[in-house]
């Protein structure tokens, strides 16, 4: 028995591929604008703090001309690092960086304390420098020149035939 259907109106196949197509349709905008939204995520400035800041509550206990190098590094920690020729000078260096997308690292601000001390291990002078205070060093691109010739992956694999043999200690190999 076929059910009789009025004029204009829809036959259940029909109902049902046009679910599927406004389901279809809602999907493809749900998926451009979930793309779009990683895509710009992707692109958003990153702001990292790199280093070590000592607190401003330990640095407002240091006193110049008191102190030892035992007394300073109980209060401020470990220093990031110290003098190159000599172990007068501690720096305590902390930086904020961000980047954005896949561009190089820009550097927001930096703060350096640099604590130094007498010949006898006493605080001498506690200076607070800024990203201000920085100098560029010009990195030298030069290349140390080696001896005998850059050899390309043909010749290296074809260079090797019939160095090397099966049996431990017999033939030509490596030497």
């Amino acid at each position: 028995m076929n059910p009789v259907y009025q004029q204009g109106a829809r036959l259940p196949a029909e109902a049902d591929i046009i679910r599927l197509a406004m389901k279809t349709r809602h999907f493809a905008a749900s998926s451009v604008v979930a793309l779009a939204a990683l895509f710009l995520a992707g692109c958003a400035k990153d702001i990292d703090a790199r280093g070590n800041l000592p607190p401003p509550e330990a640095l407002a206990q240091l006193a110049v001309g008191e102190q030892t190098r035992q007394d300073v590094r109980g209060l401020l920690g470990t220093p990031a690092t110290t003098a190159i020729f000599d172990d007068e000078t501690w720096y305590y260096i902390s930086a904020h960086t961000t980047q954005y997308a896949f561009y190089p690292n820009h550097e927001l601000d930096r703060t350096v304390y640099a604590v130094s001390f007498d010949d006898r291990g006493i605080l001498k002078d506690v200076r607070r420098l800024g990203l201000e205070d920085g100098q560029n060093v010009n990195i030298a691109s030069r290349e140390t020149p080696t001896k005998g010739r850059e050899f390309s992956l043909i010749e290296q694999l074809i260079g090797n035939l019939g160095r090397f043999s099966g049996t431990p200690g017999g033939g030509p190999g490596p030497r």
